[in-house]
């Protein structure tokens, strides 16, 4: 009796095997561990609410997250339930794409994690189909991916080129800000003495553009969903396009090093005068 309940227990505990198999092989995500994309491809994908978007080469759709900013994941423990992570170890990207804007970085567990112009990649464990687009402005942080990207929106602890850190109301202080950034992640800045879409910074022969660089963006291309894209536009400063928001121009700082995560304009000369920006950004004075 003892040597048949054995043999029993042996017979159920293969079949949950096999079960947990079978179920695996139908996992969106692949593999059963939510990190694996067996598909082995990237695409852009047309969508009926995004147009162009990027997803796997099953058309499940791909992610970004605002505090990603420094180009490691900030999604850990109980966030990757609901936001598994994008990986493929041999990928494969499709027509528009170029493989130098694909990465791979090792999470904080060993695990790996495939990004795009420096962004973490992953899944929305609510889209239970192809299209499905229902992770897009979730909290104001996580957005549909795509490869035409103008700006993209950052939350991220603010650190002055001084060292110290800041709050959004430039007051010394630990606490994440949300910030606009250019489509790779890096810091974007506006001059306080700046008047509406006029530069009042540059020179004319561009001596002191390696210290405060214009973002020189010519067409503007998507805008993260809590962002209007009517806020956005470009003038020409001696010549070259600069992009404005809410009619502020926008700049880089030098000493930032084109480095995503880096803030260190918001304490030049002193706190304020080159602000970050986002959506409680007041529209720039008239001239």
């Amino acid at each position: 009796m003892k040597k048949n309940a054995i043999i029993l227990g042996l017979v159920i505990a293969i079949t949950q095997i096999i079960a947990c198999s079978k179920s695996s092989d139908n996992d969106p995500y692949g593999g059963g561990g939510g990190n694996t994309d067996n598909s082995g491809k990237i695409q852009i994908t047309a969508n009926a609410t995004f147009g162009n978007i990027l997803t796997d080469g099953n058309g499940k759709t791909l992610y970004f997250f605002a505090k990603d900013a420094n180009g490691s994941s900030a999604c850990t423990g109980g966030c990757l339930s609901a936001w598994p992570v994008y990986y493929s170890a041999s990928l494969s990207v499709g027509t528009g794409l170029n493989s130098s804007d694909f990465g791979t970085i090792t999470r904080a567990d060993g695990s790996k994690q495939t990004t795009f112009k420096g962004w973490p990649l992953y899944y929305y464990a609510v889209d239970s189909k192809a299209g499905d687009v229902k992770g897009d402005a979730a909290d104001s942080i996580w957005f549909v991916a795509r490869n035409d990207y103008a700006v993209m929106i950052a939350q991220y602890q603010l650190t002055g080129n001084d060292g110290k850190n800041y709050l959004g109301n430039y007051q010394v202080g630990d606490g994440l800000t949300m910030y606009i950034t250019d489509q790779n992640g890096v810091t974007l800045y506006s001059f306080k003495p700046d008047k509406n879409k006029l530069n009042t910074y540059t020179k004319p022969d561009f001596s002191n553009n390696g210290l405060w660089p214009i973002d020189s963006l010519a067409t503007i291309g998507s805008i993260p969903a809590i962002l209007k894209k009517a806020d956005f536009d470009t003038i020409h400063v001696y010549g070259k396009p600069q992009l404005t928001y809410k009619g502020w121009p926008l700049y880089y700082f030098g000493p930032d090093n084109n480095t995503r995560g880096n803030t260190k304009g918001v304490s030049v000369p002193t706190p304020g005068v080159w602000p970050i920006n986002n959506a409680q950004t007041s529209v720039a004075p008239a001239q």
